[in-house]
Parts: C-alpha cells; sequence; structure tokens
C-alpha cells in the first residue's frame, strides 16, 4: 500500500488537479517556498519562480493564458522515484487560443517530502512551445 504523501502519489494528484483545473488541490500540494525552474529558452515562463503563490499565480497562470481553457490534459509516460526526488516524464496537449493543437513531451525532477512540493526543474521542447503556443499569439486575460 502506497502513502498519499510519496511523491508518487502526490504527483498524481497534482496532474489530476492541473487536469480538473482545481486551484485549491494544486495550492496544497506545494510548500509555501517551493521553486520552480524551466532554465531553458525565452518563454515568458523561462527561469525560477520562487515561491507558491508565485507559481500558482504567475508561472501557471501565465502558461496556461495561452491556452483554450479545458482544453489541457497531462498524460503521465513516466515516473521514478528515489528518496524524495522523482522524475516524472508526461506529454502536455492542449488547443492553442487560436485552435491549433499543441503537444509537448516534457520531464520535471520533482523534489517532494512532507506531501507537497518543495522544488521542480522542468525540461521541454522551448523552441517547439514558443513556436506553437508562446510566440503565436497574445495570452489571455481571462
Amino acid at each position: 500500500m502506497t502513502d498519499a504523501t510519496d511523491g508518487k502519489s502526490v504527483l498524481r494528484r497534482y496532474v489530476a488537479a492541473v487536469e480538473a483545473g482545481d486551484e485549491q488541490t494544486i495550492r496544497d500540494l506545494f510548500a509555501e517556498d517551493a521553486t520552480w525552474t524551466l532554465a531553458a529558452g525565452d518563454l515568458p515562463i523561462s527561469g525560477t519562480w520562487k515561491g507558491r503563490d508565485i507559481i500558482l499565480d504567475e508561472f501557471l497562470a501565465t502558461a496556461l493564458s495561452y491556452y483554450e481553457p479545458g482544453s489541457v490534459s497531462l498524460d503521465i509516460t513516466g515516473m521514478l522515484a528515489e528518496g524524495d526526488r522523482v522524475a516524472l516524464e508526461w506529454t502536455s496537449r492542449a488547443r492553442t487560443r487560436d485552435g491549433r493543437p499543441y503537444e509537448n513531451e516534457c520531464i520535471g525532477v520533482f523534489t517532494v517530502y512532507g506531501g507537497r512540493i518543495h522544488a521542480v526543474r522542468e525540461y521541454m521542447d522551448t523552441l517547439y512551445a514558443h513556436d506553437t503556443a508562446f510566440g503565436a499569439v497574445e495570452p489571455s486575460d481571462a
């Protein structure tokens, strides 16, 4: 039996919450002092985001603003855990604001303990993301 606070269980809940648009569960799964790093490319979400509120209200909100609401899905394609680190591999799918399909393979190394996400280092094809979503249209203010 797995513990609901183990890294893999926390990340499964995180992915389900992202797909459902469940902001409160997402917020509850991050430590207050969490960090998220997307250290490549020149996307509006590139860089290191510090603090749960900044991650949710700026990083994730900015990322999601480039897609049609309700169109985002994350398909977990792999997960490995050792200690408090979990490598999560997923396919992000969505429709851009101008209706084009978006599909990008991603991997993130998450540090999870005490039932909360404390750090993320994400890798993806940032050129594809730029050309397909982030450079194509202005984000929605909604």
